[in-house]
């Protein structure tokens, strides 16, 4: 190592030498047979040898890992009941260790131990630490009851202070528990024994035929759970919806649908001017064709409810979710939507957007809702749809200009309450029910 001082700074320069091991490079070690060096060692030198050699070494046989060693011969073969038996012989002939101080319920042998007190800085600051609730709220908490203190613990969520007795009582307005307190302790209960759940034993192709002739009693179709139904189904199925008229809720969940089959219902969307509801859920369709679909919602503008979450692929990834975003945010009746998204930005914007859609058909009221009639034919599920602010427009360009009058003071209308639910799985919005609406 060498320094090289100047006026203004100290350089150093550092000179790395080669590793060495016993006076030589360790490079030149690599071309010596490390199996000839073995051959010229005695048993001796080998057990040495063996001895310092890392014992994880995975190389070594399993027998050279461990260091104890017996020279004893075998007695005879191993019999592993023997051997387990004699050990639990020794085990019980064995004396205890004598205790020095003999056991006597009740009495703690040795020291107890006992918490150091707090410092004295912490004690005066949690002294100076104290909420002033008034004089109501301190005497409505001193004369509260036991079980007014737990239902006003499980609204604020203080999960800790009470068991799940207690918790689920006080969300269900059940009352209290007998004899549960503060430190009561939840028993198990045996598990209710539910009947399990009847097979749909709708036929799938009495359904087709009926809503391939436009049946006007055929309103909802349900084909839940029947894995049975072929992909020819699926396509007559498909096929026939493109021209019914009066089907408005068809649930197709966990029926295995897949993307070819989803793709076929996209295009009768397309077509179809009854539908108000449709469930594809628990099958098979990719993210890209579940934008197919959506997208196919723009086409008519009648289904209100779609829900088609838990696929193949449980994230969609941002790309997919934007797209689905973009797509509700064009369309003006769509009410429901059960999709997983998982950024808050299309969560946030999709229940924003519901929203709009449900304070534009509730709060305007009936007027603002037509029977639309295409081809001749009455759809029965154009009575929800809202009448197109293009429409409107036009048939505001048509009448004729009056003269001003005097404004009147505009009366506020009190909003319409509605519920609005978003969660992790699906972003749902619930509106408030109708007396006008069809059940």
């Amino acid at each position: 190592m060498s320094l090289y001082i100047t006026s203004s700074s100290t350089t150093t320069k550092t000179i790395t030498t080669p590793a060495k091991l016993y006076g030589k490079d360790v490079g030149a070690y690599d071309d010596i047979d490390v199996d000839e060096l073995l051959a010229q060692l005695s048993p001796e030198e080998i057990t040495m040898l063996a001895k310092e050699v890392d014992p994880d070494d995975s190389f070594l046989p399993p027998s050279q890992r461990t260091n104890y060693e017996c020279d004893k011969a075998p007695t005879g073969p191993l019999d592993r009941k023997k051997l387990i038996d004699h050990i639990n012989k020794q085990a019980l002939e064995t004396p205890d260790r004598p205790e020095l101080e003999p056991f006597v319920p009740g009495v703690v042998r040795g020291k107890k131990w006992v918490p150091p007190p707090p410092a004295a800085k912490l004690q005066a600051a949690d002294e100076q630490i104290a909420i002033d609730l008034g004089d109501e709220y301190e005497q409505a908490l001193t004369d509260a009851t036991q079980e007014e203190i737990i239902d006003l613990a499980a609204i604020l969520g203080f999960h800790s202070m009470m068991n799940q007795d207690q918790y689920h009582a006080s969300l269900l307005n059940k009352g209290q528990p007998v004899g549960l307190g503060w430190d009561g302790i939840t028993k198990s209960a045996i598990p209710k024994i539910f009947p399990a759940e009847a097979p749909n034993t709708t036929d799938p192709e009495e359904t087709i035929q009926r809503i391939k002739s436009d049946d006007s009693k055929l309103v909802e179709v349900n084909l839940n759970n029947i894995k049975t139904i072929s992909d020819e189904q699926f396509d007559k199925l498909f096929e026939a919806l493109k021209s019914n008229t009066h089907l408005e809720v068809l649930s197709l969940t966990n029926v295995g649908l897949t993307d070819r089959t989803a793709l076929m219902l996209a295009a009768a969307l397309e077509q179809n001017h009854a539908l108000r509801v449709l469930n594809v859920e628990t099958n098979f369709i990719s993210p890209p064709v579940i934008v197919t679909l959506v997208k196919s919602l723009l086409t008519q503008m009648t289904i209100e409810e779609f829900r088609a979450s838990n696929q193949r692929s449980q994230v969609f990834g941002n790309k997919i979710e934007m797209e689905i975003t973009e797509l509700v945010e064009k369309n003006t009746t769509l009410l429901r939507l059960g999709l997983h998204l998982e950024f808050n930005d299309a969560r946030h914007r999709v229940a924003a957007h519901l929203q709009r859609n449900i304070d534009r058909i509730f709060i305007a009221g009936p007027p603002s809702f037509r029977v639309d009639k295409r081809d001749g034919r009455s759809s029965r599920g154009s009575y929800y749809r809202p009448v197109r602010i293009e429409e409107e427009l036009a048939e505001m360009s048509d009448v004729e200009e009056e003269p001003e009058e005097e404004e009147e003071p505009e009366v506020e209308v009190p909003p319409v309450d509605y519920d609005v639910e978003e969660d992790p799985d699906n972003v749902v919005i619930r509106p408030p029910p109708s007396d006008d609406e069809d059940m």
